[in-house]
């Protein structure tokens, strides 16, 4: 493990080499690290290539089986959560990242961001200490595996101010949210690659902010059975606009001063017209720009009608202690729906969520259709008031409808994922006009190229992107 943090790479970034520990995520290869020597304690001999290799696949898996636990939680019902797991099983965004042989931070840190939030749903609902602690540990391996960790310290801080809003603040919201800001915190300070940067980062302003406010919640909810009304009231407006000047005046000196600055590409998220003006590098990248229509139906196919279905579901069940985890959820699809239209890059953590809410209102539809055809109008009536019936032929007809979509979703995923999402990234495969097959090996021959006409010490320039 030292070894890796204090590794001196002189093969790249000429002359000065770099850090390796102090310059990468470590949490990807910390996991194949571990998992390979947990396997061969337990003499299951594994070459360590093969375990990089599948471990991509292995974390799709768990990735599933997160997104059931998530959607089984915000629903109580367990076809919805099977559902859900079923279509991220095979989605063509994530099996982008998720392929064997896809050695990168995102296949692991999707699972990552999954269980994450299902840590912290079921800490929500329960009030309890030790699932909010599970979600800071949750968070704390994300923090190491991903960049992308900054979505989960900005969604949970405006979750926690929807819920204050709707006056739904609980001593259990109280309980989870400081449990996982101070842990997360002081956890994600250990990460060589992030340091104070969770701290001094614009990105994780909010964080603070919100920290502060739930602590002046709890203050106010405590003192308000003990002063009087008015006095209460000024209390609050003082405390109020005391800690929005204290946090504007702080925020403005550490931007001033240059300590905490937003990065180009969370700029271009909240303004997507921020980079091609002001950083056009930021904008020259593939990845970095938005998507058209038609790549959403690509990637996510029969997710992207049923979510709004999904959506129309949790919103008319919101009461209760389980209404947190499902106004969670409506907020994390949203989010991300408006950040993948952003930037393509975030289809991949869309994919979870818009597979949550396609299989909630999928499971939902086929709940009503079976009804309706398994019983008779006269006896739905008696259970389910106010009920329109609906004819058991046409019933069956549109549950037949809707298993084939499911079985042309599966068709899709699997043509996608062959055609478009299994080559490797040295060689590269597409069809021609007359649909033949073609190999483009221009990669791989360039670096034989190079192996067999420079010196082993020769200084090659190239280009990151």
């Amino acid at each position: 493990f030292y070894s890796f943090l204090n590794w001196q790479d002189d093969r790249t970034w000429h002359p000065i080499g770099r850090v390796v520990g102090g310059t990468v995520y470590p949490g990807l290869m910390l996991t194949a690290s571990a998992i390979h020597a947990a396997l061969n304690a337990v003499n299951i001999s594994i070459n360590i290539r093969n375990m990089c290799v599948f471990l991509a696949p292995l974390f799709a898996a768990n990735t599933a089986l997160a997104t059931y636990a998530m959607t089984r939680l915000a629903t109580g019902r367990r076809g919805a959560g099977l559902v859900a797991a079923a279509m991220v099983g095979i989605v063509p965004s994530y099996i982008s990242r998720s392929v064997a042989g896809s050695y990168d931070n995102e296949g692991v840190a999707i699972f990552a961001l999954v269980f994450t939030f299902y840590l912290w749903a079921k800490a929500v609902v329960t009030g309890s200490l030790l699932w909010s602690a599970a979600a800071a540990l949750g968070y704390f391996y994300m923090v190491a595996a991903w960049g992308g960790y900054v979505f989960i310290i900005n969604i949970i801080p405006i979750y926690v101010v929807v819920m204050i809003l709707c006056g739904r603040f609980s001593s259990r919201l109280f309980i989870a949210y400081t449990t996982f800001y101070t842990l997360g915190s002081l956890l994600s300070m250990s990460v060589p690659f992030v340091g104070f940067n969770v701290v001094y980062q614009a990105e994780s302003a909010a964080s603070h902010g919100v920290f502060a406010m739930v602590l002046l919640v709890a203050a106010y909810r405590a003192l308000a059975a003990h002063i009087s009304g008015a006095t209460m009231r000024r209390m609050l407006t003082l405390a109020i606009v005391g800690a929005i000047a204290a946090a504007a005046a702080v925020l403005l000196a550490l931007q001033l001063t240059g300590h905490t600055q937003w990065t180009g590409r969370s700029l271009t998220l909240l303004d997507p017209t921020y980079a091609k003006k002001y950083i056009p590098i930021i904008a020259s990248v593939s990845e970095h720009q938005p998507p058209s229509w038609t790549s959403f139906f690509f990637d996510l196919h029969i997710a992207v009608p049923f979510a709004p279905v999904g959506l129309w579901v949790l919103f008319q069940h919101l009461p209760g202690r389980e209404g947190d985890a499902r106004i969670f959820l409506i907020l994390y699809g949203t989010i991300s729906w408006y950040f993948a239209g952003v930037m393509v890059r975030l289809m991949l953590t869309l994919a979870p969520a818009a597979c949550m809410l396609g299989a909630i209102g999928i499971s939902h539809l086929m709940s009503v259709f079976a009804a309706h055809a398994r019983y008779s109008a006269a006896t739905l009536a008696r259970f389910v008031p106010r009920v329109t019936p609906v004819p058991r032929a046409l019933s069956l007809s549109l549950l037949a409808a809707t298993f084939g979509l499911l079985s042309f979703y599966t068709f899709h995923a699997t043509y996608v994922s062959s055609e478009a999402y299994s080559s490797p990234s040295i060689v590269l495969a597409s069809r021609r006009a007359d649909g033949s097959r073609m190999i483009m090996d221009d990669f791989r021959e360039a670096y034989y190229w190079l192996r067999q006409n420079t010196a082993e010490d020769a200084k090659i320039m190239s280009w990151w992107d």
